[in-house]
């Protein structure tokens, strides 16, 4: 299946017109019970059948390896060897140790390295004997991991704003020699509220907060919480006023952040992302995936896409107050109950038009980019989507992601390139197959020919409460039929 990437007008009326119905007198409603890829009945058992996975015509699934907890990424060093990233962390609270293993020719785990209970490990990336790991300091606060082959570890950046909503996450190395590398925002759309103590940060870090780049002015919009009104990059319960000024700082959220792969002087690249996750260069342009604010929490906002940016140094995307290029003020984002009122007083510049609007709830997470014509389709981007969080992230009408797709940058066509087969999209828990759950990464092996997929697991969700499965992680890998 194929669609124009680039309309994200076009996602929301096809949503409204397969889901909601809007009369003269009585508003808009439900035609149906919305239903959520992750409201799913799972036995603890996960059947793993890649015949259930569909690809193109010429490609091939494979099963590399299964049983892994909360897996997000997978490298290669210069041998070729496979080694995989193991989070230590999931939604829902559930915790382990993140790990780095390397994959033996006799299908043993050597684990290379472990952390503590500082996870999420959401990335890595390998270059001249070294991995480089992001860690999402969901205890401590990020920080980017300097490990050599034998495990042995160094902190290069330490002290992110990675204790809320979005972690630290990437990274990938530019053409200059940098490490480059995204820190997401403490919350949903600018305003610490009551789903961010759901999600459990905010009880442990009550005086949180989002933190600008730049110095902001604030519009002075208050919205209701628990802990009564609240502000846009305060802490919960601190009112804020019309031209109230934010000093902006290194590190930030929302933002694209570079520093030597030796470390050094930590710099920034661009800001107003939400959650700037997969980081992949195209020759020497970078590329981001962000995914879409929820419709949760004080500030909820319906419909907005998921956005695959080209990053231009010293630009600002948008966040909090736009969804790519479109303002949130726009009646569209409020689901017919006005609008939305934007919480900065001016914004620091003018957000560039994205590269593609991807499928709102989708969680557009990592990206790369294929190199070999053995492969096929060179210069496209891969994109793994973890699917929907729903109920919690706002309701959906059908389940949205679990699946790779592909996008032809240069048209802004999607098509879906590895998707469970069935009747309806969704996790394989959901219709009871042995395929694709949550893909949360892809990866291009040094050759080009192979495409690994990192799927993550089971996480039902149910009554807004996430429940990841230990054991549940699956490397998939994808090559042309020879």
């Amino acid at each position: 299946m194929s669609q124009t990437a680039g309309n994200a007008t076009g996602f929301k009326k096809s949503a409204l017109a397969l889901g909601l119905a809007c009369l003269p007198m009585g508003g808009c409603h439900y035609l149906r019970t919305p239903v959520s890829g992750g409201q799913a009945e799972f036995s603890g058992h996960r059947p793993l059948r890649p015949q259930d996975i569909a690809v193109p015509t010429g490609f091939r699934v494979e099963l590399v390896a299964s049983g892994l907890t909360f897996p997000t990424a997978v490298v290669f060093d210069d041998e070729r060897r496979l080694y995989v990233l193991e989070a230590g962390y999931s939604y829902g609270d559930s915790w382990a140790l993140p790990r780095l293993m390397r994959l033996e020719p006799d299908d043993r785990w050597t684990v290379i390295a472990s952390g503590d209970r500082n996870g999420p490990w959401t990335g890595a990336v390998y270059h001249q004997g070294f991995f480089y790991i992001a860690e999402g300091g969901q205890l401590e606060g990020g920080r980017i991991l300097r490990l050599d082959k034998n495990g042995r570890a160094s902190v290069l950046v330490e002290g992110l704003p990675s204790l809320g909503d979005h972690h630290t996450a990437g990274p990938a190395i530019g053409p200059d020699g940098m490490l480059y590398f995204g820190q997401g925002t403490a919350t949903n759309a600018g305003v610490v509220g009551d789903d961010n103590d759901f999600l459990g940060w905010l009880g442990r870090f009550p005086d949180f907060h989002d933190i600008p780049c730049e110095e902001i002015e604030l519009a002075g919009h208050n919205f209701p919480t628990a802990k009564g009104l609240t502000g846009a990059f305060v802490p919960i319960g601190t009112i804020t006023s019309p031209g109230q000024r934010v000093t902006g700082r290194l590190p930030c959220n929302g933002a694209i952040l570079r520093t030597p792969l030796e470390g050094g002087e930590l710099e920034l690249v661009a800001w107003g992302f939400r959650n700037p996750f997969g980081l992949a260069f195209r020759g020497s342009e970078l590329f981001v995936t962000d995914a879409g604010y929820d419709e949760r929490g004080s500030r909820p906002v319906w419909g907005a896409a998921d956005l695959l940016w080209k990053v231009r140094e010293g630009a600002w995307y948008g966040w909090p107050d736009y969804s790519g290029d479109r303002p949130l003020s726009l009646p569209e984002f409020a689901r017919g109950k006005g609008s939305l009122p934007l919480v900065l007083a001016k914004s620091p510049g003018k957000p560039p038009r994205p590269s593609a609007w991807l499928p709102s709830s989708a969680f557009s997470a990592g990206i790369d980019f294929s190199t070999s014509s053995a492969f096929g389709y060179v210069g496209d981007a891969f994109i793994a989507q973890f699917g929907d969080r729903a109920p919690f992230s706002g309701p959906v009408l059908r389940p949205v992601g679990f699946k790779i797709v592909r996008l032809r940058l240069e048209t802004g066509v999607l098509e879906d390139f590895a998707v469970n087969k069935g009747r309806q999209n969704g996790p394989a828990s959901l219709s009871s197959g042995g395929g694709l759950e949550r893909p949360i990464s892809v990866r291009f092996d040094p050759s080009g020919h192979s495409l690994y997929i990192v799927d993550f697991g089971v996480i039902t969700t149910r009554d807004k409460a996430a429940s990841p499965r230990k054991n549940t992680g699956v490397i998939w890998r994808i090559t042309r039929r020879v």
